[in-house]
């Protein structure tokens, strides 16, 4: 397991200096040892601390947009390298989610690392795409009648566009079968509640485990 911790941080710095045959490198190697589901957690976890150390840079300057969206991709090819070994690779599908970040946001990244690791959770993700007013999201929830909604934002003013959405689903009486799930930098315990979602997360990894967690 030693050698495992050491991976771990490697495959940490790789994924944070976008170095995509490190990453992919360390992870083909990791899946031809035959590890534990636990153990391929840690490497998924590893590989979001690397996102981290991207998001930062992107905050200091360091990155701009460009490196974002490669930095989104790398993770999604990594969460690809890892789906046989993540325990998740089932092709049952465990449930459907219709995802979208919503009206007045332009960002995707973390909409799109939460659609891959759900995805290999074995989950159905109808995603609507970005700039997604109420009406939209109304409109593929009954198209597809999905157990759960997620919601993406990362500007303060997504909080309103999302109470928005809740409040039109509750007017179209859709609320009640669906859990809703919210994201991104600006969600916390007061926003979830302010809004009406039923979870908030900030990490993909632990929005997965949730959904997980009311579709068993």
């Amino acid at each position: 397991m030693a050698d495992l911790a050491m991976d771990l941080n490697a495959l940490t710095q790789a994924v944070g200096e976008l170095d995509e045959d490190q990453v992919l490198k360390i992870l083909n190697e990791f899946v031809g040892k035959n590890p534990s589901e636990e153990e391929a957690q840690k490497v998924v976890n590893a590989c979001q601390q690397g996102m981290a150390i991207v998001g930062d840079w992107f905050d200091k300057g360091e990155y701009f947009v460009g490196d974002l969206i490669f930095a989104g991709e790398l993770l999604a090819s990594a969460i690809e390298t890892l789906k046989p070994v993540i325990g998740l690779g089932s092709t049952e599908k465990i449930g459907t989610i219709v995802l979208g970040t919503v009206e007045g946001d332009l960002h995707d990244i973390g909409k799109n690392i939460f659609r891959s690791m759900s995805e290999a959770a074995g989950f159905e993700v109808y995603d609507i795409g970005i700039d997604k007013s109420a009406d939209a999201f109304v409109q593929k929830i009954k198209d597809v009648k999905p157990q759960i909604v997620g919601m993406s934002g990362v500007l303060t003013l997504a909080i309103d566009s999302m109470k928005n959405i809740i409040d039109k689903m509750k007017k179209e009486g859709l609320r009640e079968d669906v859990k809703i799930i919210i994201g991104g930098n600006p969600v916390t315990k007061e926003a979830c509640e302010h809004v009406g979602a039923d979870a908030f997360t900030t990490n993909a990894a632990e929005g997965v485990k949730i959904c997980q967690g009311w579709v068993n």
